[in-house]
């Protein structure tokens, strides 16, 4: 991407809003607005008070944020080498189609071969066909040897007692 008024940052303290909006904004973009737990004083402590947390980058044309991505330290014991998790990649509406979501992919992998990780991982819905479409444009290739198990903090609690 040749765009001069493009700029991919890390989020701030000071983006917090910001952040949460583009959460909330990807949520409705899944019919998942109701999945939505986080509040602005969870993602403060998460995002920027956790050292071990997460990384945000934020995309802007113009100073306008146009996207984000979020994403963090995860290990592979078959590489045995750390590796990059992208939980969310998000491009707002207007702005899609326009090199925003590679060019923030890219920065991750720009970040995952500086910390020498073995790889970079994702999952997307099975239903979101333009995204796989467009991850596979990348690159990417589908895991599909692998079925994702999740423990819910009601799950867990329960499994404690």
């Amino acid at each position: 991407m040749n765009n001069s008024s493009f700029l991919i940052r890390f989020a701030q303290k000071k983006d917090l809003a910001l952040v949460f909006q583009m959460i909330k904004e990807l949520a409705d973009f899944h019919d998942l607005s109701d999945k939505v737990k986080a509040n602005e004083e969870i993602l403060k402590q998460s995002l920027f008070e956790d050292p071990k947390g997460p990384d945000v980058l934020i995309a802007e044309e113009n100073q306008e944020p146009v996207g984000f991505i979020v994403f963090f330290q995860n290990f592979s014991t078959f590489l045995g080498k750390e590796g990059i998790y992208i939980d969310d990649l998000y491009i707002r509406e207007k702005h899609r189609s326009k090199g925003y979501g590679k060019a923030l992919l890219k920065e991750v992998c720009r970040i995952a071969e500086k910390r020498k990780c073995g790889r970079v991982e994702w999952k997307v819905l099975k239903g979101n066909q333009k995204a796989i479409g467009f991850y596979q444009k990348m690159g990417a290739i589908p895991a599909s040897e692998w079925t994702t198990f999740r423990l819910t903090e009601k799950a867990f609690k329960e499994l404690l007692n």
